[in-house]
């Protein structure tokens, strides 16, 4: 009578515990589905922010780690000589993009990285381009990444990491060159 009771004891614990197993794997299944879905949305949600920003269709947004590179460091201010999230320079910012997100990496300084690029004109841009300003007549002294529709990445010395337009008037009057690495 004892062993009787102690054998559905057993089975009963047994079967408790595989109840317990298979919804725990339910719950995984379910996990990773959620987060599947959040990055999915999560890049639907940047490609329509990006192609809201740079005026171009969210299917054009197609290089998802360069926009989420950009969202992360969007604002970040300025600081000369600074290579991170609290503060970067104009090279410094295209450095880490660079690095992060093409996994090239480029000379420290602007005029360094314009010597080590290929020139391309401002029709020829495409996105991942890099585009050189000669501010206050200083040749390249300024340096940002062409994305799309006129549209680049850079740190602004007033702003911060931003996105600007080449047609801005003083950008246009500033702009020196393309550059491609």
């Amino acid at each position: 009578m004892k062993l009787m009771w102690a054998i559905r004891v057993l089975l009963l614990i047994l079967l408790i515990s595989q109840a317990s197993c298979s919804r725990n794997k339910k719950a995984t299944r379910k996990k990773s589905s959620y987060k599947t879905e959040r990055t999915s949305s999560r890049s639907e949600a940047l490609k329509l922010k990006y192609a809201r920003s740079l005026g171009v269709n969210a299917k054009d947004i197609t290089n998802i780690s360069l926009y989420q590179f950009i969202d992360d460091w969007y604002g970040v201010p300025y600081k000369y000589g600074g290579t991170s999230k609290s503060g970067a320079d104009c090279s410094g910012f295209i450095g880490q993009l660079y690095s992060n997100v093409y996994h090239k990496s480029l000379p420290r300084t602007t005029s360094e990285i314009d010597k080590a690029s290929s020139r391309v004109s401002k029709s020829s841009l495409r996105e991942g381009d890099l585009v050189f300003f000669d501010i206050n007549k200083k040749k390249s002294s300024h340096i940002g990444v062409y994305l799309q529709n006129d549209k680049f990445v850079h740190a602004s010395s007033s702003k911060g990491v931003i996105i600007s337009d080449l047609s801005n008037p003083y950008y246009q009057k500033t702009f020196s060159k393309g550059g491609r690495k």
